[in-house]
């Protein structure tokens, strides 16, 4: 029986990874950038001045900069399945696996973007400070938090939970008031940055699944806070189940979704690309094997810390 052809591999592997785009919060969370160098700079140019009366003619101001550099590191996942499988793959667990590493070449994205929320409370954005902390200021923002510790044991709610297992009543508030405080941040010009926000994804691990998947279904038709949950009909609200936040016991995230700038950056140099050690090479001559590996040159990095509110349940 003849071996798997390369082209066949080839075909395979890019039609699978057109195919699988991996988890959708990825692109509602991050802005994509293409790049083409070691090192990539991306400067926030403070907020423009607001409006005032026409008095003894214009009065321009300077913007303030401030911003980050992305590295592009480089990654790579790489198997080898031997020649004799190769020959006898008559199920096509062969192409199952180079149809996985295109799989892995997706779902890498939201890999590296979870570790940057997990790292939240500890890695810095663009302002110098944590990326979920209680003390951004810039400007005449005034100090402004986007780290959340809410009492759900002193919410008004009927039915009570614990703070591993809040109920759904308790859920909604804690959405609500991380929401709030998203559409209550301050620009460096003193104004508000988020009023026109209107879609926010609520990024949970799989233990809150249930409260958070019923607490956004269910927003509006609770007794408790009625006149509250009602100004949220206007609003679109997805919850984002992250298995890879599986440390998160007490803890979930709400981002807004549709502004320009987003919470985060994914930064690409090279696209996956498969490379492969076929049945002709010296590889497979020292290994009665082939060898197909992918790589790419990425990186992600935090975006506006304004976009993002964490909350712990205390």
């Amino acid at each position: 029986m003849k071996l798997i052809s390369q082209r066949g591999v080839i075909g395979t592997f890019y039609k699978a990874l057109t195919a699988a785009l991996g988890a959708i919060w990825v692109n509602d969370l991050s802005n994509y950038f293409e790049s083409d160098q070691d090192i990539e700079t991306y400067a926030w140019l403070g907020q423009s001045p607001t409006m005032r009366e026409w008095a003894g003619g214009r009065n321009a101001k300077g913007l303030k900069e401030n911003g980050i550099e992305v590295k592009n590191l480089h990654f790579e996942s790489t198997i080898d399945i031997l020649l004799k499988h190769l020959r006898r793959d008559k199920t096509g667990q062969a192409m199952v696996r180079i149809k996985e590493l295109a799989k892995r070449a997706n779902t890498h994205w939201a890999s590296l973007l979870s570790t940057l929320i997990l790292g939240g409370a500890t890695g810095l954005c663009y302002d110098g400070q944590y990326y979920f902390d209680t003390d951004h200021e810039e400007g005449k923002s005034g100090a402004q938090s986007n780290s959340l510790t809410i009492d759900i044991s002193a919410l008004p709610v009927i039915n009570a939970g614990s703070i591993t297992a809040p109920s759904v009543e308790e859920m909604q508030l804690c959405i609500i008031q991380a929401i709030g405080a998203i559409i209550g941040f301050l620009d460096d010009q003193g104004e508000p940055m988020n009023e026109d926000a209107t879609k926010f994804t609520v990024m949970v691990p799989v233990s809150l699944m249930f409260a958070a998947k019923t607490a956004i279904k269910t927003i509006g038709q609770v007794a408790a806070s009625q006149t509250a949950l009602d100004a949220f009909d206007d609003f679109e609200i997805k919850v984002a189940v992250n298995p890879r936040l599986s440390s998160w016991t007490t803890q979930f995230g709400v981002f807004r979704t549709d502004s320009n700038v987003k919470s985060f950056i994914r930064q690409e140099e090279t696209l996956p690309e498969l490379k492969i050690k076929d049945e002709t090479s010296e590889y497979a001559f020292d290994n009665d094997a082939c060898e197909y590996g992918i790589d790419a040159w990425r990186n992600v990095a935090y975006g506006y810390w304004q976009n993002a509110c964490l909350v712990t349940m205390g």
